[in-house]
């Protein structure tokens, strides 16, 4: 199974791929994850990362697609994938295109994780994380809603989106993904 996860910071992308990978066991590619480790390790990606990062803006798109790039061509990724965090905009969603259809792996399905606003904001301030301050997480709302918003058409059009309501216990969440993957399994 080869899916994306698209959802705003703070939506539950990170918890409910644990309970995807653990059903479905997809390699799991989280940009953020992917990007911190980066950072953390001093790598001069991470570094240049890191400026964007820690102002709350995205990190530019070539040096998103660069990594993504080199971790889908890793074995793990052969009998499936769950990118998080990636593509986020129509720029980085064409490239993710042109990479699967090269190497003739096309996508399955786009999961939208759908949270109102303000309980984004809540759960983001709650995490503690040095990127999770109250200016940045407004910065990241925004660019969200600017540059990600348009992959929910793109994705639509190619009749990949499906979208779940990400309000509520985190197994009624679960609930909810796992009735659209089964079908799709």
């Amino acid at each position: 199974m080869r899916l994306v996860f698209i959802g705003p910071p703070g939506a539950g992308k990170g918890t409910q791929a644990e309970y995807l990978i653990k059903k479905y066991h997809p390699a799991h590619l989280s940009t953020g994850d992917m990007l911190r480790a980066a950072r953390d390790a001093g790598t001069e990606v991470g570094l240049k990362a890191n400026e964007y990062m820690s102002k709350g803006e995205l990190v530019p798109d070539q040096v998103i697609v660069d990594i993504i790039k080199e971790r889908l061509a890793q074995p793990d990724c052969a009998e499936g994938f769950l990118l998080d965090g990636f593509p986020r905009t129509i720029a980085q969603a064409e490239a993710l295109d042109i990479m699967l259809k090269e190497a003739g792996t096309p996508l399955d399905v786009v999961l939208e994780l759908r949270v109102p606003e303000e309980e984004l904001f809540t759960r983001l301030a709650s995490r503690g994380r040095a990127d999770d301050q109250p200016e940045a997480i407004r910065t990241r709302l925004v660019g969200y809603r600017n540059q990600t918003s348009p992959l929910l058409d793109y994705y639509t059009k190619q009749g990949l989106l499906q979208t779940i309501d990400g309000l509520g216990a985190i197994e009624d969440i679960w609930s909810r993904i796992e009735t659209v993957l089964d079908k799709i399994a």
